[in-house]
């Protein structure tokens, strides 16, 4: 089992599709255009920022399940990545702290039950990390609405706050291998990028016993 994690826009969804392709594998995505709570989040999200992150956790533990009893998937976020955004959402106060207890002890007795699974951890995690200017740019290209940073929705705060977490999120990660790539010069579409990538993916893969 391999997961992908990353910053919002960074290019998950697009890097889990090319990697499943490559590998023969069942892909599994986060629920984002079926969400009924994300738009309501982006529009107000001192009312539904707690809903919406055990939304996630409630999905993301059923997209585990399914996965983890089967062999050689790939995600495309980590439910340790859940974890970071409610912590933001704390910091930001749309999440107050006894709410973040609760999620916080929903998430253990969540990952008591993982421990009964198949597999305890995911097999590699792969972080995709790219320039803040790079992701705000992927932001705006994908043109979803309720995403895209303006004066008045305080989202580009938002996306700074995120984004500095997220570099001491990947530092430490310690439940599986890791590697890091770097995509700011990459457009896995493009043949030569694609194999660049897969390269350094195959790379460690065999340096942890995972080659195909």
């Amino acid at each position: 089992m391999i997961i992908l994690a990353g910053m919002i826009g960074v290019g998950k969804t697009t890097y889990t599709y090319r990697l499943a392709e490559e590998l023969g594998t069942q892909p599994f995505f986060e629920p984002v255009e079926e969400n009924p709570i994300l738009d309501k989040y982006y529009e107000d999200p001192d009312k539904y920022g707690f809903a919406l992150q055990i939304y996630f956790l409630n999905k993301r533990f059923k997209m585990i399940k399914a996965a983890y009893h089967d062999d050689n998937n790939i995600l495309d976020r980590s439910i340790y990545e859940d974890a970071l955004f409610t912590y933001i959402n704390t910091l930001k106060g749309s999440i107050s702290e006894q709410e973040y207890d609760i999620y916080l002890e929903l998430l253990d007795n969540m990952m008591e039950e993982i421990q009964g699974l198949p597999k305890k951890a995911p097999d590699l995690l792969i972080y995709l990390d790219g320039s803040f200017d790079h992701i705000m740019n992927n932001i705006k290209k994908r043109g979803r609405n309720y995403e895209q940073p303006n004066e008045e929705n305080g989202l580009a705060d938002y996306y700074q706050l995120l984004y500095k977490h997220y570099q001491n999120w990947y530092e430490d990660y310690n439940y599986s291998p890791k590697m890091r790539i770097a995509t700011d010069d990459l457009d896995i579409a493009n043949p030569n990028d694609w194999n660049h990538v897969y390269q350094q993916i195959q790379q460690k893969m065999k340096t942890i016993g995972l080659e195909k």
